[in-house]
């Protein structure tokens, strides 16, 4: 634990996680205790908290060395500016950051500081560099701020942080990996009042989306305009347009290991915006489209191209079309669904029909987010198959 207002929240968190099963050894840093009392960790918790780096009784076994290789996990909640640039920077002047150095342990930590802090450059470059060191980043989540104000930096909730302990079991199939996900539909303007769009609610990337986090990836999700709040522990980059995300997407994509196109992003678009509404003046009027940027295509086309995998809205000959997509866009999969008669837009549940070169697996009708956590499986199986498929022929 690090100092901040979101201290008293910990407390809970270690209870729930001992109610869970989990042994908790508390940590807390000098700031930390001045908001809780170490005592109330301790009965929580059953262990004696450790603060001290200098502790002559357990110094003198090495102690910060041997709970360094105790620790299964180490969740630092919450995580303060200071502590995050500190980690960042590989600081061991405390027992907490000399923990972090020294554990062979996975460390995921919980940001929670004032909204203005965590935008601020500087703690988005240290927890980009942490993200890409393989520190998992949960949250933070958007709301109201003991300050006053409101913005992202509240520490995600006790349940969440548990949620996502026991969910990942520390290693996910997917850990380490980079997942780029894209979701909801974009929109297209016709003038400052008007734009053509689609149906899609974005419900199913966004599960896709959670569900990668669960998997242990590190997740960027890039959203057309959704009602839905942000999955906790992933990083959401908001478009408008076709050309938005396809710019958004190409500004990470070389980082990425996966990725899955679940938007539903516009095929063609007006060929001009008008600069005024347009009036109406007549009884007919006539459009014309062009065709929009085929982000799929571009990420597949790729030199050193991820593994992309693409979605299938179809009203008919939903296989056919599907396999023709998956050939033709070169994906390394596609999932495929019915939309016909609108028994997926803007509902709770949905089927797929999952195809790749070779073989096909049916997803069957279930809740949106039970379904990605199905698919996310998959396509982590169908990941691993075609990194092992890459042999190096031996020289000579």
């Amino acid at each position: 634990m690090t100092g901040g207002i979101a201290a008293y929240k910990a407390a809970e968190l270690v209870r729930r996680l001992t109610e869970r099963g989990a042994t908790v050894q508390v940590v807390m840093t000098e700031g930390a205790q001045r908001f809780v009392q170490p005592l109330t960790f301790q009965a929580l918790s059953g262990r004696p908290v450790r603060s001290e780096l200098w502790d002559p009784a357990a110094e003198a076994a090495m102690g910060h060395i041997e709970l360094a290789r105790w620790a299964e996990l180490v969740l630092v909640a919450p995580a303060s500016a200071d502590f995050l640039a500190r980690l960042a920077g590989g600081h061991a002047n405390d027992l907490l950051s000399t923990l972090c150095l020294a554990s062979a342990a996975p460390v995921w930590v919980a940001p929670a500081m004032n909204q203005l802090m965590w935008a601020n450059a500087a703690t988005q470059a240290n927890v980009a560099l942490l993200a890409d060191r393989s520190v998992r980043v949960l949250g933070p989540a958007v709301g109201d701020q003991a300050c006053g104000e409101v913005g992202p930096g509240r520490m995600l909730e006790p349940d969440e942080l548990t949620r996502a302990v026991f969910a990942s079991e520390f290693a996910g199939p997917l850990s380490g990996r980079h997942v780029l996900v894209t979701a909801g539909p974009t929109r297209e303007a016709l003038d400052p009042v008007r734009f053509i769009s689609n149906r899609s609610s974005g419900k199913m990337g966004f599960a896709v989306a959670e569900a990668a986090r669960d998997a242990g990836a590190r997740v960027t999700l890039i959203s057309g305009p959704v009602s839905l709040a942000a999955p906790p522990g992933v990083t959401r980059i908001d478009v408008e347009s076709a050309a938005q995300m396809y710019d958004a997407v190409h500004a990470v994509i070389a980082d990425v290991d996966i990725y899955i196109g679940a938007a539903a992003v516009a095929d063609y678009r007006p060929a001009t915006c008008a600069e005024r509404k347009i009036k109406k003046t007549s009884d007919e009027l006539e459009l014309a489209l062009t065709r929009a940027p085929d982000i799929l295509v571009s990420v597949a086309q790729l030199p050193a191209r991820p593994f992309v995998v693409g979605f299938a809205a179809e009203t008919n000959d939903i296989e056919r079309n599907a396999r023709d997509k998956l050939a033709r866009k070169q994906l390394d999969l596609i999932a495929a669904n019915d939309v016909s008669g609108g028994q997926v837009f803007e509902r709770e549940d949905n089927a797929l029909l999952v195809l790749w070169p070779g073989g096909r697996r049916e997803l069957q009708q279930k809740s949106k987010s039970d379904l990605a956590t199905e698919l996310m499986a998959l396509i982590a199986e169908r990941y691993g198959a075609s990194r092992r498929a890459v042999v190096t022929p031996l020289a000579g």
